[in-house]
């Protein structure tokens, strides 16, 4: 979808087809995404100005908080990355620095402009991968420099190369074997030590590699059939068609403009103030990522990423800490706050039926795949959705997270047994559902350690 069309209220219609409840959070995202485009509009100096409005999403695991952000960046088709904040540790101590998120994001842009740069030339470059391979068929013909070649000679040639070319589209020739001389092989691999973190090193090991060990230049041929030949001559075909800079440029572009970075466990990096001692993976970590969200420049591989404008999108259920209890400056830095609500037996009833990849779905394919038609009646829907609230009650309330453990404790002994040639048409009914999850629910033991 372009994201001209992108208006609030669109997003927030999109969000819904995934996303049960939550109006709120779904308001402030879709906002903040359109906020993005309305700065690229405005000209002059006054553009950079324009600092996105990063939000801090609190509420209880499985409400949806991920889910929103993930949906959001789809929707924009815009560079995004999941983070832990709690797997973060200061700088100078083992683990992972703040940094690498911007370096993990930087690179999850480059493959994907890469492969769709390499898309956009597949069909030029499959045209020159089958003339290839029709080369290797029928090798132009050798003559000498006195003899030019006749009319009629020329004729027979290409209506010959129009019949090989004619089979070869319509797969007859798939199977057959032919020779195929391989490119220069590329620098050697090395096998990178596990312990050390080559992340903060700024450079491209392969083009530093590839100057010191340069190709080998050998005529190596290899036995391939003509499918895997075409192939093979496509992938290299395409990979030479496609520029490295404006693969790095573009993915640039839109990380520092379009870039999405949801920061999750914001709360477990919160210091609260009876806390002591050294502490390296909270205060320490807030002060480290205080600059990257103020908007800082950040080395990576393929040069500085420039944060100012990436959109932040912070989340934790908050329980014990409170967003007060985050430094001062990084609580400025993010100046919208939303609370998500709790999910209720309503709510997983919709959850299970009205998003686009609703459960009762996922499981009605992976049945008919099977062969097995499977149907849910709607007493037997809202059965699966009291269980579920329920469970959230006698346990952690871990949202819309518990309907997979119930949906496949119902469903566990049909998958097990699947395929049957006695089970060809399944229907949930009330039931059905009673007795299968009753027992587990009853059972405390049984509930802790099954749901």
């Amino acid at each position: 979808m372009d994201i001209e069309q992108l208006t609030p209220a669109r997003i927030v219609s999109e969000l819904d087809k995934y996303i049960i409840s939550q109006a709120a959070a779904k308001r402030s995202v879709a906002i903040a995404l359109r906020n993005r485009w309305r700065r690229q509009q405005v000209p002059g100096e006054l553009q950079s100005e324009i600092m996105p409005n990063n939000i801090i999403l609190i509420g209880p695991t499985g409400v949806g908080k991920t889910e929103i952000a993930r949906r959001l960046s789809r929707l924009a088709n815009a560079p995004f990355i999941k983070v832990e904040a709690s797997k973060f540790t200061e700088v100078g101590y083992v683990g992972r620095d703040v940094e690498s998120m911007i370096r993990e994001l930087m690179n999850n842009a480059v493959n994907h402009y890469r492969h769709q740069m390499l898309d956009e030339v597949s069909a030029q470059a499959a045209a020159v991968a089958i003339e290839k391979v029709l080369d290797i068929l029928i090798p132009p013909p050798r003559r000498k420099a006195d003899s030019p070649q006749t009319e009629e000679s020329k004729k027979r040639a290409l209506n010959t190369r129009a019949k090989m070319k004619e089979k070869l589209l319509s797969g007859a020739l798939d199977q057959r074997e032919i020779e195929v001389k391989l490119e220069p092989e590329g620098p050697p691999s090395f096998d990178v030590m596990p312990n050390v973190n080559f992340e903060l090193i700024d450079i491209n090991l392969s083009d530093m590699l590839g100057n010191i060990f340069p190709g080998k230049h050998q005529d190596k041929k290899r036995p391939m059939t003509i499918k895997e030949a075409l192939a093979y001559f496509q992938d290299r075909e395409a990979n030479q068609m496609v520029n490295k800079e404006k693969v790095v440029e573009a993915a640039r572009y839109a990380v520092e403009n379009n870039g999405i970075v949801f920061i999750d466990e914001l709360d477990k990096i919160a210091v609260h103030e009876k806390q002591s001692g050294i502490d390296v993976s909270r205060s320490g970590v807030q002060r480290d990522l205080l600059p990257i969200v103020e908007g800082s420049s950040v080395p990576t591989r393929y040069g500085s990423i420039d944060t100012s404008h990436i959109l932040f999108i912070a989340a934790g259920a908050f329980h014990t800490a409170k967003p007060s209890d985050l430094i001062p400056e990084l609580q400025g830095r993010f100046p919208i706050r939303v609370e998500l609500q709790s999910l209720n037996q309503e709510d997983f009833e919709k959850i299970l039926t009205e998003p686009e990849n609703a459960l009762t779905k996922q499981y009605t394919a992976l049945f008919e795949a099977e062969g097995v038609k499977l149907s849910y009646q709607d007493a037997a829907i809202r059965e699966i959705a009291r269980f579920a609230a329920l469970a959230n009650e006698k346990m952690e309330d871990i949202g819309a997270r518990r309907l997979h453990t119930i949906m496949n404790a119902l469903l566990d002994e049909h998958l097990f047994e699947m395929p049957s040639p006695k089970l060809r048409k399944l229907s949930i009914t009330p039931k059905l559902v009673k007795e299968k999850l009753s027992p587990l629910i009853e059972s405390e033991d049984l509930s802790r350690f099954i749901l």
